[in-house]
């Protein structure tokens, strides 16, 4: 009897069910694919954030379609790409000449050209340019939640999901949606910023010249890498100096373009003082002009008394920065203080601009992964903003 059970055994593996062939190093084919799907996505944090990107958009969406009946008509696309999306896409399609029948086009020189560059080379490709504008935002702020993530996690391991919900739930968050200049610049000065941090001085100063051709910002991000470079923990590696000059190389040659087109270097900013009110003064008067034009001005009421608001948080945020040493930080933030609080007649889209101002984040999301108490008070104040602003930007009101 025991021969008869031996052989029964002997034919038990024979008897199962064909399994799926398992690769040399034992992996079956299945499982070697979804490996790769997850490689792709990369770590769970970076899915995590990218979940956070898809369901804020997914929501926002939804509120965009909700606050339109009795406020609006406008197609989806023309509610994501009205004013500086307008400008972009004519200078994508005509050059800083703009259409032909734009009668104020010299205001095109005060915005750079990478953006516009972006939206001409994927034209063979999206002919719709409101779309491609929508698309661009769409892609750059996917990237913006998984560096802002990857970013957060590099001061303190587990933070990155605190930090990328405090971002995307920001008061001016609409312009992760909206056919802006905000995402595109982020999703290269963010990587910029977590490169130097790894001591990649090379890669870092690329992805901030690249932000440079879209944003004058690049300026002060080339600032705070410089100051990172000076302050580096793991040491100053003096040959890979030279390349801290490169951001400074695409805010040059648009200068020297200007200059050729139009005999001034600043004609970029010239346009901006001309259209938009934007030339030198004490910043005391800078804020009672905005706050009588609060007054006055009551369709724009609650958009200039966001703006104060959002001064008060970078005044805030400098002090904090520098009660911490993070000297990087205040060389980043201290030149836009100095742009937006001193530099324009009136506060003038200091909202949108705290988009930019990652440490904000950065401390909102660490600080909140220790304290809960203290994300929901940013909550309890930030998200409800957000929703409203959403509504408004899409329906035709200016924010930030």
């Amino acid at each position: 009897m025991r021969e008869i059970r031996q052989a029964e055994a002997a034919l038990e593996p024979a008897m199962e069910p064909a399994m799926e062939p398992a690769s040399e190093s034992g992996a079956t084919p299945g499982k070697i694919r979804l490996d790769g799907f997850r490689r792709f996505l990369g770590r769970p944090a970076d899915r995590t954030a990218l979940l956070i990107w898809f369901f804020w958009h997914v929501a926002t969406y939804i509120y965009m379609v909700l606050a339109a009946p009795g406020r609006t008509e406008a197609p989806l696309l023309d509610r994501l790409t009205p004013w500086d999306a307008d400008n972009f896409i004519a200078i994508a399609r005509y050059g800083y000449d703009g259409a032909p029948d734009m009668t104020d086009a010299p205001k095109l020189v005060a915005f750079f050209p990478g953006l516009p560059l972006l939206l001409r080379n994927l034209h063979w490709l999206i002919p719709d340019w409101s779309l491609s504008i929508v698309l661009v935002t769409l892609v750059a702020s996917a990237v913006v939640a998984v560096a802002l993530s990857r970013l957060s996690d590099s001061y303190r391991e587990g933070t990155g999901t605190w930090t990328v919900l405090a971002f995307f739930l920001s008061p001016w968050a609409v312009f992760m949606l909206a056919g802006y200049s905000e995402a595109p610049f982020l999703a290269l000065a963010i990587p910029a910023w977590l490169l130097a941090r790894r001591g990649r001085w090379a890669a870092a100063s690329v992805c901030a010249a690249l932000a440079s051709s879209i944003r004058v910002s690049g300026l002060f991000l080339a600032l705070g890498l410089a100051v990172m470079f000076l302050v580096a923990e793991n040491g100053r590696q003096w040959r890979k100096l030279p390349w801290l000059v490169l951001p400074g190389v695409p805010v040059l040659a648009y200068m020297l373009y200007l200059w050729n087109r139009t005999g001034d270097l600043m004609a970029w900013k010239a346009a901006e003082a001309q259209y938009w009110g934007r030339f030198p003064e004490l910043p005391w008067k800078v804020l009672i002009n905005t706050w009588n034009r609060s007054i006055d001005e009551v369709a724009l009421r609650t958009s200039y008394q966001e703006e104060i608001l959002a001064a008060g948080v970078l005044v805030a945020l400098i002090v904090w920065r520098l009660v911490r040493r993070r000297w990087a930080d205040v060389a980043y933030l201290a030149p836009q203080a100095v742009a937006l609080l001193a530099m324009s007649s009136f506060y003038m889209s200091i909202g949108r601009a705290s988009l930019l101002w990652w440490p904000l984040y950065l401390s909102v999301g660490i600080v909140g992964s220790r304290r809960p108490w203290v994300f929901m008070a940013y909550l309890s104040v930030a998200a409800p903003i957000m929703a409203i602003n959403v509504g408004n930007f899409t329906t035709g009101a200016w924010v930030g």
